[in-house]
């Protein structure tokens, strides 16, 4: 969708919420002067949208009373598309704290779609299973996810009320860089300003988030989602574990991604003629028992540098199997 249909249609939205809207409240909220305003205000009235202005001091535009909008007109694939993303969302667990705003979308939609592409959606979804379970419940509010990305969209600085795992409370101002989603949940990352270096926030902790005023510029070529598997990465944890393995990243990752364990190449371990690659594989594990089947199934040589522990769990996974594959069938 182009930028100009796309504000047109914002615009829309922002009428339909109620009231009286001014030139200058619309034309801050789109992102563009006012005399484009009063051109997307004719767009919407060419479109036969009864967009009404009101003269006077607090003056602005409204829709007519009574307006209601056209039925929603889909395609079949426009239809499956978006029922699908709903039902992706909410198995996925990126959805707002009110769970059941995914449900109500989905059931509006289905109600306005002629009953043949309905019936022939609803066999989709009824006979559609998934492989992983839903995720976890642990969505934020709509308020706090809105009012971030918008900072976040408009370089502008937010104080947000933060609730840590243990218990404790805390106000933070902070530079909103960038909202990433990470497997069912939602994060922001930027810099906060009471310790001058950047921290990530997850969003179902905010328990409130307001603009400031002023505005800041991001670092260049800061990449939010990088940054938030880094810090997952590198949290504290019980145990420290550094291995070298012999392979490329990109093999090492299929068992160990980037928000698990950082990965980088490395000399080789034993043979520095050796032309295979070996890299360096950091982790901070809270349970070291699910390491030694992992390293395993990855198929390749590697050195463990810590902790001795590690070593012990791998060599009795080996005796284990050592003797599982021993063992006779009949014996058995």
């Amino acid at each position: 969708m182009s930028r100009p249909i796309a504000r047109v249609l914002t615009l829309l939205e922002l009428l339909q919420a109620g009231g009286i809207r001014t030139v200058a409240e619309l034309a801050d909220r789109l992102d563009v002067d006012e005399r484009t305003v009063r051109r997307y205000v004719d767009h919407l009235i060419d479109l036969d949208v009864p967009v009404e202005s009101v003269r006077g001091r607090y003056g602005g535009y409204r829709l007519a009373s009574g307006y209601r909008m056209p039925p929603l007109m889909l395609s079949d694939d426009e239809a499956l598309a978006v029922l699908l993303g709903l039902v992706a969302g909410r198995r996925a667990g990126l959805m707002t704290a009110t769970g059941t705003a995914s449900e109500t979308a989905a059931a509006k939609i289905r109600r306005v779609l002629p009953e043949r592409l309905g019936r022939r959606l609803d066999a989709v979804l009824d006979s559609l299973a998934f492989t992983a379970p839903p995720g976890e419940p642990t969505a934020p509010e709509s308020a706090v996810l809105l009012a971030i990305a918008d900072a976040v969209r408009h370089h502008r600085p937010i104080s947000i009320r933060y609730g840590a795992a243990d218990g404790r409370r805390s106000e933070r101002s902070l530079h909103p860089y960038g909202l990433v989603a990470h497997s069912g949940r939602w994060y922001v990352t930027g810099a906060d300003l009471a310790v001058g270096e950047e921290r990530t926030f997850r969003l179902d902790r905010i328990a409130d988030a307001r603009a400031l005023p002023g505005t800041f510029e991001p670092p260049a070529g800061f990449d939010p989602a990088e940054r938030v598997l880094t810090g997952l990465a590198t949290a504290p944890y019980r145990h420290d574990v550094t291995v070298r393995v012999q392979g490329t990243a990109a093999e090492i990752r299929t068992r160990l991604p980037a928000g698990i364990a950082i990965v980088a190449e490395s000399p080789s371990a034993s043979d520095p003629g050796d032309p295979a690659p070996w890299c360096r594989v950091e982790l901070r594990v809270e349970r070291l028992d699910w390491l030694p089947a992992v390293l395993a199934s990855l198929d390749r040589p590697f050195v463990i540098e810590r902790p001795d522990e590690l070593r012990d769990l791998v060599t009795a996974l080996a005796d284990r199997l050592l003797r599982s594959a021993r063992q006779s069938p009949h014996r058995a």
